[in-house]
């Protein structure tokens, strides 16, 4: 079968040598009844938990601050990076959708996913993509992954929350 990328469309039956039609059904019935939903990889409650905790301790009540916002701590550009995810029946006008987007804890988790979705992958080099990874990708930009949290107390809540969602495992 040919490669396959999102967003590059559903891959066809040209895509599929003759010997290779059935599996290849299979993977296009699955295609279809995923709606494209990506898969990523050890992003999980614990996870989206210590994120935010590292980003301001999760909250939602604070009004956004320096062009952040949310209880993790999202830029208007990481929002559009990662899709411009809105809230059900939300216009999506840029300032409104984004702001009421991301103080919001699932709309604020979809966004995080679609980043991830984007620019998830081994940060740190240890051969596993994990929260460890999208902390640094959270934390620096997909682009700029490989750079250490320079931020003490961010990593300090990061590290602290990780080491507890461990114990609970």
């Amino acid at each position: 079968m040919s490669a396959w990328r999102a967003g590059q469309g559903r891959p066809g039956p040209q895509s599929c040598s003759a010997g290779m039609r059935d599996g290849c059904s299979i993977v296009l019935l699955l295609l279809a009844t995923s709606g494209y939903a990506v898969f990523v990889t050890n992003l999980h409650a614990a996870c989206f938990r210590c994120l935010c905790h590292a980003a301001n301790e999760c909250s939602t009540n604070r009004a956004c601050s320096m062009g952040y916002c949310g209880p993790f701590s999202i830029s208007h550009i990481y929002w559009a990076d990662a899709g411009r995810h809105v809230l059900p029946d939300d216009h999506p006008n840029p300032k409104e959708a984004y702001e009421t987007c991301v103080q919001d804890y699932d709309c604020a988790t979809n966004t995080v996913t679609g980043y991830m979705e984007k620019y998830g992958r081994d940060c740190n080099g240890d051969g596993v993509t994990n929260c460890d990874d999208y902390v640094m990708i959270h934390y620096n930009g997909g682009g700029s992954c490989e750079k250490p949290i320079t931020d003490k107390l961010y990593k300090k809540r990061y590290n602290s929350c990780r080491a507890a969602a461990i114990a609970v495992d």
